[in-house]
């Protein structure tokens, strides 16, 4: 099978990565049946994880590895959790994406890698402060096309978040690889972060503040 990032990006990626800090794994759950986009997830995160000694990666099946999945919060084929590994200690930070990084949201993938590796999320004193704060649970999903330029920064903030507190989940979602979801969620434009299955929605590549404020409105009510 021929490689699906060519010479010119595999060397952009590696100069990326001459600044990993610590060791990232990323957990890959596929599926057998109905997965279009699960081969092409596969080999992008192998040929992307072998730039890098600080990376590594497992290959898992959603339905024969159920508990595992259940353990990184992947409900859906293809899904990957990017998690930092402290020796043989792996910790989760919640953040995930379910579908295929390709397009703009490559560089997604490249950006997460970056911050899980560097274990700072980059965010505001104040937005941390408030994060470490949290009682209550917040489930983010941003919802991405391919296409959609803005989008990467819609996901890397709710990932960001995702890294500074427990209670916070972030994840990716390829609105076109699961239509219902989308649907459900009334998703017409992207990026759309839907927060705790509907309660809160913010639609827009906003700054930090703005989607700090719609989370502060949530847990205020």
């Amino acid at each position: 099978m021929p490689n699906l990032l060519d010479d010119k990006i595999t060397q952009q990626i590696r100069e990326a990565f001459e600044g990993l800090k610590e060791p990232v794994h990323i957990f890959f759950f596929g599926q057998k049946q109905n997965c279009e986009y699960c081969d092409d997830t596969r080999q992008l995160l192998e040929e992307v994880t072998a730039l890098s000694p600080k990376l590594s990666l497992s290959v898992h099946d959603l339905d024969a590895d159920a508990e595992l999945a259940r353990q990184y919060r992947a409900d859906k084929a293809p899904t990957f959790v990017l998690t930092a590994k402290n020796g043989e200690e792996i910790v989760d930070y919640g953040l995930r994406f379910a579908g295929i990084p390709a397009g703009h949201e490559f560089s997604t993938l490249i950006h997460d890698i970056l911050m899980v590796s560097s274990r700072d999320s980059g965010l505001s004193q104040q937005t941390r402060d408030f994060l470490k704060s949290l009682t209550k649970p917040i489930h983010m999903q941003v919802f991405v096309t391919p296409t959609c330029p803005y989008c990467p920064r819609a996901v890397v903030l709710a990932h960001s978040m995702a890294m500074e507190s427990p209670l916070v989940q972030a994840e990716g979602v390829e609105a076109t690889e699961f239509p219902e979801l989308a649907n459900r969620f009334n998703v017409h434009g992207v990026p759309q972060t839907t927060i705790n299955d509907g309660a809160g929605t913010v639609v827009g590549a906003v700054p930090e503040a703005n989607l700090l404020a719609e989370i502060q409105r949530l847990v205020a009510a």
